[in-house]
């Protein structure tokens, strides 16, 4: 099946028309076009399941550009759609250039000062509790490294989720602040623009 951008759509397993339709359909075709550039030609399998059963997604680079492979059976629509989501915010970040990696290094140092505890998610919060757990962590830059991976990986996904649909923001002391989640947002869409239709904010242009 032909996707936006030019993407291709392929499954092994039997799928719904309402999984295709409602959600693979939108959340693709709301990825802006700046992201689908870099990531190139990108191919979407939707499986009965995978080489490890504990894993919802995989992916890996080609020639051409992404092949990402989502277990389908057994998963909620919205769910597994997220997760394309998450694999795609995965290539982006091997896809940044250096000035915009310590661009956003520079974002986390800025939240941390600020006493930011909370994350976009619990695997980047987990890597953050475990950057700042001591000193000698915190100099570290292969776990810094890691923290602003999954970091990105889940802003990414849910500047993508917001362009698809209307989100509700979660508080509390394990979320990331409405404030930093604005900023990081807003960071995202300067570096890549919503398409034309699409907006981020309420009030936005389209």
């Amino acid at each position: 099946m032909r996707l936006a951008h030019g993407w291709r759509l392929e499954t092994t397993a039997p799928v719904s028309g309402a999984l295709v339709r409602e959600f693979i359909r939108p959340a693709v075709r709301a990825v802006p076009g700046r992201i689908a550039a870099r990531l190139g030609s990108c191919r979407i399998f939707l499986a009965r399941g995978l080489l490890e059963e504990d894993w919802s997604s995989d992916w890996d680079w080609t020639p051409a550009g992404p092949d990402i492979a989502l277990r389908a059976e057994g998963r909620e629509d919205h769910d597994i759609a997220m997760e394309l989501l998450l694999c795609l915010g995965e290539a982006l970040w091997e896809r940044l250039d250096d000035s915009e990696i310590q661009a956003y290094l520079k974002l986390l140092d800025a939240e941390i000062r600020a006493g930011v505890q909370g994350e976009i998610d619990e695997e980047s919060l987990r890597d953050k509790r475990v950057l700042l757990s001591s000193r000698t962590s915190a100099r570290s830059r292969g776990r810094l490294r890691q923290y602003a991976r999954s970091s990105f990986t889940g802003t990414a996904a849910e500047y993508l989720h917001s362009l698809w649909h209307d989100v509700t923001v979660r508080s509390g002391p394990e979320h990331l602040p409405a404030g930093a989640l604005q900023h990081r947002l807003a960071l995202m869409a300067r570096w890549f623009p919503p398409r034309r239709g699409y907006r981020l904010f309420a009030g936005d242009r389209d």
